[in-house]
């Protein structure tokens, strides 16, 4: 009988003691996964630092994928460098270059030239002008992207803005009570000028009105046009970078200009709407967030 007792305990305790290991060793690997996980986002993660033959095949599979991830960013840091560099040798490159073209050009159109000649200098004003705002749009989106240029957003008021933006255009902008936002002024103010060169391009009658209006979590600038307006179907391609309409491929321009509207907005927390009807005009709506937009 007795000896049965002490079968019976020699089971319990061998049972215990295997719950016991194993727990140990579950603790064991989810701490490891914690450090690993931790040293990842200190990014101080090394291979060197976790010893692969106390590690489980979870561990190390873990740490594997880590150890690439980290050379990849590592990677990609080099390739924004190289991509830093280009950018500040096309556009010191094609500067000097345009200037010259623009100012020959100038210089032609004081000639007494005839009107064939006068009809060719005057588009090779308008394409060289294109190819300037041009390039002026991409080297600008490309220190956007590459974080060469970094918006810094501050609560300031979001009519002056609007003032400021109008001014450009030699508009005048009625003053309404004080709407605040979190935004980059020199930033927001070229999305802004995107929208109302835009607006002002496609609209041949009627007019142009802005509005602000404030919301619990975003201030919004509206800008309304009564111009050939945008099929549904297109709302969400006129965002794309080069993307042209079929109903403004005679009209000037490159089709980025609502791109890098969006990609401002964005790098500060807001977004761009858009409302429209074919033949009626457009809605675009800037928001700007009211509240500091913490970055993850």
């Amino acid at each position: 009988m007795i000896g049965y007792f002490v079968i019976i305990l020699l089971a319990a305790g061998s049972v215990l003691a295997a719950a016991f290991f194993f727990r140990h060793r579950q603790k064991q690997v989810m701490d490891g996964l914690s450090d690993m996980l931790e040293a990842a986002i200190n990014g101080t993660f090394s291979e060197t630092t976790f010893d692969e033959s106390r590690q489980s095949s979870l561990e190390n599979r873990l740490a594997q994928y880590l150890a690439a991830s980290e050379l990849s960013v590592r990677s990609i840091d080099v390739e924004r460098e190289k991509i830093k560099e280009l950018i500040a040798d096309i556009s010191h490159q094609t500067r000097t270059p345009l200037s010259n073209i623009l100012l020959y050009t100038e210089l032609l159109e004081e000639e007494p030239l005839g009107e064939a000649a006068q009809d060719s200098v005057k588009k090779l004003r308008q394409q060289s002008k294109k190819l300037q705002f041009l390039m002026d749009a991409l080297v600008k989106l490309s220190r956007l992207e590459t974080g060469v240029f970094v918006l810094h957003p501050i609560r300031q008021p979001l009519t002056e803005l609007v003032v400021d933006g109008m001014e450009s255009y030699r508009e005048k902008a009625e003053e309404d009570a004080p709407v605040y936002a979190y935004f980059d002024k020199k930033w927001s103010m070229e999305a802004l000028g995107n929208i109302l060169d835009n607006a002002i391009k496609y609209t041949n009658t009627g007019g142009i009105t802005i509005k602000l209006c404030s919301y619990e979590l975003f201030a919004c600038v509206e800008v309304t046009d009564t111009g050939i307006g945008i099929g549904e179907e297109e709302h969400a391609a006129v965002f794309g970078r080069f993307y042209r309409g079929n109903a403004v491929a005679e009209k000037s321009g490159v089709g980025i200009g609502l791109y890098l509207a969006r990609s401002i907005m964005q790098q500060q927390g807001g977004y761009i709407r858009l409302s429209s009807t074919p033949g009626e005009g457009s809605t675009f709506g800037l928001y700007f967030p009211t509240a500091i937009v913490s970055k993850l």
